[in-house]
This record gives C-alpha cells, structure tokens and sequence, in this order.
C-alpha cells in the first residue's frame, strides 16, 4: 500500500491504495474516520488480487479542512472526481456516514459504477441518535465537546478510553478491536489538527438536516437502478439496528444482505476476516 495526495474540487484530498487485478474498489470510510484507518484489515487482505483506494473525504483523516461546506454533497463531487481522475469504474464500498456517499454517487451516476456495497449504512435506514449527538448541534456546545474529547484521546490511556466510548459515546460490537491502540493512535493525531473539531462538528450538524436521510426515497430509486447491490450488517449495531436494515433490504429486489453476527456498527473492524470473504464472494 503506498500513500499521496490528489488535487480534487479544489481540495488536497490524501489517499492511500495499491494492489493488482479486477474490479477496483474504491473504500469510503465513516464519520471522524479516515481511509487508512477503516479499511485497516480489509486493504491489505484485498490488494492480493484487486486494485484497492481509500481516500479521505475532505475535513477528516490527512486530507486538506475546508473552512465550511461540509456534507454529502461536497464528499460525492469529490469521490466522483476522484474515480474520474483515475479511470475507474469500480465496486463502490461505503460505511456508515460512506455508505451514504457511496450511495449518492451511485444514484447520481450509476454509469461510473460497477456493483455497490453499502456497510451498516446510512441511507438505508434513519439512525437511532445517540443523546450525546444532539450535543454536536448546539453552537459552541458541539465545539467544547470536541475540545473534551481531544483532551481525553491525550490524557487518558488507552483501556480508559475504551471504557469512556462503551459507556458514554455508544461504541458497540467489539470495543477493544474497534478501538484498538493503531485506531486510537490515528485518532489522536486527527484531533490534533487544525480544523477537525470544526469539520466532525459541521458535517454532523449536516447530517441532522432531514435531506441527508431519506431513506425510503433513496431505496426506492436504488430499486430503479440495474446495479449490484450488496448490503453488510453487523448483527449487534445499535446505531442502525438490523431489524431496519431487513426492512429496506426486501424493498430491493434482486440485493443481497449479508449479516454478521457478533460484530456491531464496523463489522470490518470487528470481524474482518468474514468481512473480507463476504466481499470476495460478491465480486
């Protein structure tokens, strides 16, 4: 795997990618997370017989943070600029917040796509919210409540942060793998930077607006495409529960929906190896 910096919608938008064989996958990573951090199990595994890339959306990972702008618009003309730039017609893979990416630039241009793969997505079901989450929507509230957990990711160890998130901040699945000291570590150096607090804060208070949801119209047009479609659910998520996810899974005809059992919100984190199989199986 090997790192860089593209020129994308006017933003230096850091990648990581390698590999060799058919189809790409381009990877689209979750909400306060980065490309090489949520794909750090499924990238090398895939690389041995695909083209992998996992980009950071602008305002999170190693990529350059706009002062505003933040939502799906903006992290879709930048994925399809990005898969533009490199001649791709890929398997589209997002998670969570990416799953909603994904499924944008799939809508949008279902041409440039090759099969899509939506991973405890939203989009496909409305969230249940977390208390702590409508905090990020008060002005300055959001933002001292980034500051605090800077200074936590800085001052506490690695066991109590672990134990902070399971408690507080509702991390399900498997805690110490989805926390685990690579992650943690990855963590720290992103609040660390200038203009995260103002980018996680911005694209969440984004997301609350009704229009990033929709999920029902956003199925139901998903329905309408020819594309492959594939989703993966960890079984423990309670953030986007699996009850929901099954409801919008019988609204796609001809889709697939893989449930792994044990794993909760990133079962790619959680339980990579059946993660991998399941998507090696669908390619």
């Amino acid at each position: 795997m090997r790192g860089g910096y593209v020129r994308l919608d006017g933003l230096d938008v850091h990648h990581v990618y390698g590999g060799h064989g058919s189809p790409s996958v381009v990877f689209i990573h979750g909400l306060g997370s980065a490309g090489y951090l949520e794909w750090r199990y499924t990238l090398p595994a895939l690389a041995r017989s695909h083209r992998v890339f996992a980009p950071d959306l602008p305002g999170f990972g190693r990529s350059q943070k706009p002062v505003g702008g933040y939502g799906i618009p903006l992290f879709a003309r930048v994925i399809e600029e990005y898969i533009r730039a490199r001649r791709l017609k890929p398997v589209l893979v997002g998670a969570s917040m990416g799953g909603r990416v994904a499924l944008d630039v799939a809508l949008r241009s279902p041409e440039s796509v090759r099969k899509l793969v939506l991973v405890n997505s939203l989009g496909v079901v409305r969230p249940t919210v977390h208390p702590f989450y409508p905090l990020l929507l008060v002005p300055r509230v959001g933002e001292g409540v980034l500051g605090v957990m800077r200074e936590a990711l800085h001052r506490l160890s690695p066991d109590q942060v672990r134990r902070y998130a399971r408690r507080f901040v509702g991390v399900s699945g498997d805690v110490e793998r989805v926390l685990d000291d690579v992650y943690l570590s990855g963590l720290r150096e992103m609040h660390a930077t200038d203009g995260f607090p103002r980018a996680y804060v911005s694209t969440v208070r984004a997301l609350a607006r009704p229009e990033a949801y929709r999920a029902t119209s956003l199925m139901a047009r998903l329905a309408e495409c020819d594309l492959p479609v594939l989703l993966i659910w960890g079984a423990r998520d309670k953030l986007l529960p699996l009850a929901r996810a099954r409801a919008a899974h019988e609204a796609l005809p001809g889709a697939r929906l893989a449930v792994i059992e044990d794993a909760g919100h990133t079962p790619q984190v959680e339980r990579p190896e059946e993660f991998n199989r399941v998507l090696e199986s669908f390619f």
